[in-house]
């Protein structure tokens, strides 16, 4: 194993400490319990959107946490769910007034734990609602979740959900828009390699040099299958197949295109299989209005990509073109 660390026991706090101090004007890291808000909360009269979940997704979720997205992120250990305790403070330190929206992925850790913090957090009246993330076509169920996993669809759904609580929509309102978003996303990923995580020292799988795996998750887990090498242009297809027969997406859809790499596969790779995306969907009539290309959410080193489409109508390109302003989507800059 080849990493820059300096010990598998610290690679979360030391790497949490880098992101507030490279970046002071966006957020704030708190400590015992751990979890990082925005610089400038809470926003008072504003729903608040919590999220979070295992390290090693970088720049999710704390790269989201800033005007127009997330209010606070709470990261667990790498891959392992956060506590009940740190989404507790967490959510207590960013209400406004005006309730917290709590963003799930679809793993059984983070729904048990998010679910306990939500029912203290209302105790203390604090009105919270929450979504679950299940935008993975690959699986319907698996050793990490009951349910398909939340994946790249999590990205989208707190940049709209955001966008809508900024202008002011009502927590009722964040939670619907949340809903929906889940409702018209999917996705599915592949890898050409494993990661490995610090403390384990191990590949989480292996495959020979002319082998892929498809249907991977973000947490270094088997797809659910290995295939031989194919070309960029049969893998998206492969990808894009199962994601348009699932919805179903259908010639004339307007469509949020998203390439998203697993954190070791090079930007060429990624708009080149963007290109061949494109021509896929504009073969099935399909219109891709938005764009999203890169590393967003990843599983540490794993080389791989996976795709997420997202249906749009006028109120998500509305809110998917608002101002935001965190560590991994900066506009106007």
């Amino acid at each position: 194993m080849k990493k820059i660390i300096n010990s598998p026991s610290t690679v979360v706090d030391e790497a949490l400490d880098g992101m507030a101090a490279a970046h002071p004007d966006l957020l704030t890291l708190h400590r015992e319990p751990t979890y990082v808000t925005r610089a400038d909360g809470p926003i008072a009269g504003k729903v608040a959107l919590v999220s979070g979940g295992g390290s090693g997704h970088e720049p999710m979720h704390v790269g989201y946490v800033g005007a127009g997205m997330l209010d606070a992120a709470v990261p667990g250990a790498m891959f392992t769910s956060p506590t009940p305790d740190q989404i507790l403070d967490a959510t207590k330190a960013v209400d406004g007034g005006a309730g917290v929206l709590h963003i799930v992925k679809n793993y059984t850790g983070d729904v048990l734990n998010f679910e306990m913090a939500a029912e203290l957090a209302q105790a203390e009246d604090i009105q919270v609602s929450a979504v679950v993330v299940d935008d993975d076509v690959a699986v319907k169920d698996s050793t990490w979740t009951a349910g398909r996993r939340g994946v790249g669809g999590t990205v989208l759904l707190e940049k709209i959900a955001g966008a809508a609580a900024a202008r002011g929509d009502d927590l009722a309102s964040v939670t619907a828009i949340a809903q929906r978003v889940n409702a018209k996303v999917r996705s599915m990923g592949m890898a050409l390699r494993a990661c490995t995580v610090p403390h384990s020292g191990e590949p989480s799988f292996t495959l020979a040099e002319d082998e892929m795996e498809i249907g991977i998750g973000i947490h270094g887990e088997p797809g659910r299958e290995t295939r031989k090498l194919a070309p960029a242009d049969e893998i998206v297809e492969i990808l894009l197949s199962a994601i348009l027969e699932d919805l179903p997406f259908s010639a004339g859809d307007r469509t949020l295109l998203f390439v998203n790499g697993m954190g070791g596969t090079p930007e060429v790779e990624l708009y080149l299989a963007y290109n061949s995306a494109r021509k896929y969907l504009a073969g099935k009539g399909i219109e891709v209005e938005r764009s999203l290309v890169g590393n967003y959410i990843t599983a540490l080193e794993m080389q791989g990509m996976s795709i997420t489409l997202l249906q749009l109508d006028d109120e998500f390109v509305e809110l998917w073109d608002a101002p935001v302003h965190t560590v991994a989507l900066r506009r106007g800059l």
